[in-house]
């Protein structure tokens, strides 16, 4: 059996410098490209379609400075824009928060891993998303499991979207622009947040939110 063929997508280079070393200990897996951010992953992929070597698993970060992220770069790897059929990708980052995990899933991620996980673990990961499976981090495993249990209202995903712009400073009406959706539909959101969060501002909403990790600290 071939090995498993990588694309690491990563905007540090001391942290690909450091994934790849560990990467090189797994049996049956190989890096074969890197990239430093969403743009320039999605172009390795079509150099190497084009040349007849696809990738196998796409190991992507989230945040990566000033170029695509990782949520936006899996959407357009999953729509084909890197070449069909496309590769699996299997989230690696430090962050938990919900936004994050809901965005990543929603945009295709076959699984959501910590950097901070041992090696066994993202060892596990990236043979099961390379398979076609489900790869969680066991936190993340956790989180997803709690928002199903819990028996009080959970935020919808685009009710976690309404936060994280809200965080931004953004007022109703350029959340509206940016959502495609009227001010009335925001305000109606905002209501059905502060409602669930138990709070009645903006202000208190972030700093619950945050504090529940649903979004990032800011």
């Amino acid at each position: 059996m071939s090995d498993i063929r990588i694309l690491l997508v990563d905007d540090h280079p001391v942290v690909r410098a450091g994934l790849r070393a560990m990467l090189a200990d797994f049996p049956g897996v190989s890096v074969v490209a890197e990239a430093a951010d969403g743009e320039a992953a999605l172009a390795e992929l079509g150099r190497l379609n084009t040349l007849g070597e696809p990738v196998d698993l796409v190991l992507m970060d989230l945040q990566m400075g000033n170029g695509m992220d990782g949520v936006t770069a899996t959407g357009r790897i999953k729509a084909g824009q890197g070449g069909t059929p496309p590769p699996p990708v299997l989230i690696l980052t430090t962050y938990d928060t919900d936004a994050d995990i809901l965005a990543a899933v929603e945009a295709g991620a076959s699984g959501y891993m910590l950097k901070d996980a041992p090696p066994e673990q993202i060892q596990q990961a990236v043979l099961s998303a390379a398979a076609g499976q489900t790869a969680l981090a066991p936190e993340v495993a956790a989180r997803l499991m709690g928002r199903i249990r819990n028996p009080s209202p959970a935020l919808s995903p685009r009710e976690v979207q309404l936060l994280e712009l809200l965080a931004t400073g953004m007022g109703n009406r350029a959340m509206a622009k940016q959502l495609f959706i009227s001010e009335a539909t925001v305000k109606t959101h905002l209501v059905h947040i502060y409602s669930k969060l138990g709070v009645d501002n903006r202000t208190a909403a972030i700093a619950v939110a945050a504090q529940r990790r649903i979004i990032r600290q800011r």
